[in-house]
């Protein structure tokens, strides 16, 4: 099993898939299954019964989500996907983008 470089609240973008291309946040990572929720991509519809959230019922759409390997991190200063290196700084591991050499917050 990879290490997993992606955390949630991260900017990424898609780099296959039906979204490839797309951008977004990433809202929840699943480690055990390698897997990301990102905002806005990989939109699926859903069947749901009537209940306290949805009175209504009936067809909903949501984000389902896509392997880590899909994803990449976008660079702070150019905007495009990086790979990211880690340091460490005054005793605190730093993640550092690999293109531009900048911090990831």
């Amino acid at each position: 099993m990879s290490k997993i470089n992606i955390k949630k609240g991260d900017n990424v973008i898609v780099l296959a898939g039906e979204s490839r291309g797309e951008k977004g946040r990433v809202l929840s990572v699943d480690r055990e299954k390698q897997r990301v929720l990102v905002e806005g991509v990989n939109i699926v519809t859903k069947a749901t019964k009537p209940s306290a959230k949805h009175p209504q019922g009936g067809l909903i759409k949501i984000e389902a989500p896509i392997h880590v390997s899909n994803v990449s991190l976008i660079d702070p200063a150019s905007g495009k996907a990086t790979r990211i290196a880690i340091k460490r700084e005054d005793g605190k591991k730093v993640r550092i983008a690999k293109k531009s050499g900048k911090e990831i917050k």
